[in-house]
């Protein structure tokens, strides 16, 4: 089932999402939902339980095929993932479904090492760098009620308007 996006400033952005207990047929429903719901907008790379309205901490990341993701980890569903180590910092431009007005220039780590639970209940650690490393510490922000608006260093300029706004399924400009 695909999910409508939650478009800011719904509060369920800025709130925490709660850890997840046992990973049951519920918990699997959710990852279908964040998979199908990723996948309806072409070029999303990842997407959040929060951003489809449904507060658990869980993320889905698939970068599989993008440019700069020669050797992806993914596609992978993390379940209450937590950044255990963090290295190296870039700047670079990122945009997201639930803020389809805009994009931002947001420092990042360069390489990180996740740990948390896939969806078999069994524990992970996943290590990823580069734009993927990026895409999972957005994900994980909007867990924790954390935008890219909250992480720019300068509101007057590191935001952009979008060329092209994502608003719909099926549009063609990355989310």
């Amino acid at each position: 089932m695909t999910r409508e996006v939650v478009i800011y400033p719904d509060r369920r952005l800025k709130s925490p999402a709660v850890p997840i207990g046992e990973v049951g047929p519920a918990i699997r429903r959710l990852a279908e939902h964040l998979e199908r719901t990723a996948r309806a907008y072409p070029h999303t790379v990842g997407l959040a339980a929060p951003q489809i309205g449904l507060m658990w901490r869980m993320i889905f990341v698939d970068c599989t095929g993008h440019k700069k993701v020669p050797d992806p980890q993914s596609p992978r569903i993390l379940i209450n993932p937590i950044v255990a180590a963090a290295d190296g910092h870039e700047v670079g431009r990122e945009g997201c479904l639930s803020l389809p007005d805009i994009t931002a220039n947001v420092r990042r780590a360069t390489h990180i090492e996740v740990v948390g639970r896939g969806l078999d209940g069994r524990d992970l650690r996943v290590e990823v760098e580069g734009f993927e490393a990026r895409v999972v510490l957005h994900e994980i922000d909007h867990l924790d009620g954390v935008l890219i608006l909250d992480r720019v260093a300068s509101l007057a300029t590191d935001i952009f308007p979008r060329k092209v706004r994502v608003a719909t399924a099926g549009s063609s400009t990355r989310g």
